[in-house]
């Protein structure tokens, strides 16, 4: 009968005498330990049978098995191990307790074993461990609260987020971080929503205890018990703050880029006796390069390039911004060095230290067939002759726009353009444009591309000088706005 009993049990037993023969094994101890047969010594179990320590590397010796300490005299409370055999090399994890037994007169006689199978619980000890890593290592803040919505638990990101600590946190509610930009409505559907049992989905606005707002992708998930009762509600947080001003950004940058296309797309004047066109290549969605055809008092025509520092928005603005002011100057004056001075007093106000552009601005005469220039800070314009070659240099006569208030300007004394001349402007994206080996597009290389196409349309030659320039890079990303202005007199 006790055996019946024992072999009920849910815990293993093993029973052996003195000299470490299995004299007792219940049915749980025959299943875990593969031992099937009384009077089997401890040490030909042990051969077949592996037991190791906790993190199942290091091998228990027999004389540190709990049944062994036991005889010995010793006992083992609590021994966790991995018992690892043939058919189940994954081992089983079990608990054992062993005691000596003695017999009446207080003589050894023998020891017992009990043990448990621990293995499920620890695999779920496991994942539990797993999941609480997770939890806690996670980028996105987490937030878990009673059903009345006390705070029990947030996570390391939620501190780094919100600013608020653990401590700080615990025992109250989500409420300390409205940030006041929803309505009191805003939050009622949500509670309103989650407490219905369904999750909550949206972008909500929250405000950091430093006072910060920071827009967070929010789901809010109710958890229900055994019962289907709601006991929690578990809150995962995504900071959006960062892309959602990138997606701001790249709004506003397509707005801009919409802006200054107006502007690339303006047709050269049609002016007997010459041939006219200027293009762009943008390095960004939108570039601080520019180029205008302008129109003077007494049927004179400006012929405008220029480079904004750097590029991008901001450059772009400033690009739009330079070309108004010298469109509004220009249509009142011919003094193109007065027409700079007017555009300088005004950039200055707008801009600080270390924003400034670079202008070449020409008047041209057709009816004389004569030009004359001024230049702020600008790469050399070039006048070709007849057969291609470089008839003159251009030089920058003064420095930049934007640098110095007040500042006059200089300019140019009267050049005439003869019969199949060609006035070429360039901003340095095209001379600076590299190749893989480091060597640069430069000045040389766009005037002999210039001459080779003299027979070429302005427009041609300014379509082509552009695709040579991006095809000299070889692959490189465009570094910088590339532009170009050709004036053409024709025979």
């Amino acid at each position: 009968m006790l055996k019946s009993i024992l072999d009920f049990l849910a815990e293993g037993i093993l029973l052996a005498d003195r000299d470490g023969r299995f004299m007792f094994i219940n049915r749980v101890a025959r299943s875990i330990l593969g031992i099937d047969s009384r009077g089997l010594a401890m040490s030909e179990w042990s051969e077949t049978c592996e037991c190791y320590l906790p993190g199942g590397v290091t091998r228990i010796a027999l004389r540190d098995l709990p049944l062994a300490r036991a005889l010995s005299g010793e006992s083992v409370d609590e021994m966790e191990l991995l018992v690892r055999k043939t058919d189940q090399p994954d081992g089983i994890w079990i608990i054992a307790k062993a005691s000596p037994l003695s017999n009446e007169a207080g003589v050894l006689c023998g020891a017992v074993m009990v043990f448990r199978d621990v293995s499920t619980k620890r695999e779920e000890e496991e994942r539990f461990r797993t999941f609480a890593n997770a939890v806690e290592q996670t980028a996105d803040s987490i937030v878990i609260t009673n059903r009345s919505g006390t705070i029990h638990y947030v996570n390391p990101a939620f501190e780094q987020t919100t600013g608020y600590s653990r401590a700080e946190s615990i025992g109250r509610t989500p409420a300390i971080l409205k940030s006041g930009v929803h309505e009191a409505e805003f939050y009622r559907d949500i509670w309103a929503t989650i407490v219905s049992g369904k999750a909550f989905r949206g972008t909500i606005a929250n405000r950091k205890k430093n006072g910060e707002i920071y827009f967070a992708e929010q789901t809010i998930t109710p958890i229900r018990d055994g019962a289907g009762q709601i006991t929690q509600f578990v809150a995962v947080t995504k900071d959006m703050t960062e892309q959602r001003k990138l997606q701001e950004r790249e709004y506003q940058m397509k707005l801009a880029r919409a802006v200054q296309q107006q502007f690339y797309g303006i047709s050269a004047p049609t002016v007997e006796g010459f041939d006219m066109a200027g293009g762009t290549f943008p390095a960004d969605e939108t570039g601080g390069d520019y180029f205008d055809f302008v129109s003077l008092p007494k049927g004179c025509i400006g012929i405008s390039i220029g480079d904004v520092s750097g590029h991008g928005i901001s450059s772009a603005l400033l690009m739009v911004e330079l070309r108004s002011y010298l469109r509004a100057f220009a249509a009142k004056s011919l003094d193109i060095s007065e027409i700079l001075r007017l555009v300088n007093s005004a950039l200055v106000c707008d801009l600080d230290q270390a924003n400034f552009a670079t202008l070449f601005l020409c008047r041209l005469h057709p009816p004389s067939q004569s030009m004359i220039y001024a230049s702020a800070g600008h790469t050399p314009g070039y006048i070709l002759g007849v057969d291609g070659a470089v008839k003159q240099v251009l030089p920058s006569i003064d420095i930049p726009l934007g640098v110095i208030p007040e500042r006059t300007f200089g300019c140019s004394a009267e050049i005439r353009l003869e019969p199949g001349e060609i006035l070429a402007l360039l901003t340095d994206g095209i001379t600076d444009t590299e190749r893989p080996d480091e060597k640069q597009f430069g000045a040389s290389r766009a005037l002999e591309f210039i001459q080779e196409h003299r027979q070429d349309s302005a427009q041609q030659i300014i379509r082509g000088l552009l695709e040579a320039v991006r095809s000299f890079a070889d692959g490189l990303p465009q570094r910088d706005d590339i532009t170009a202005v050709i004036c053409k007199k024709n025979r």
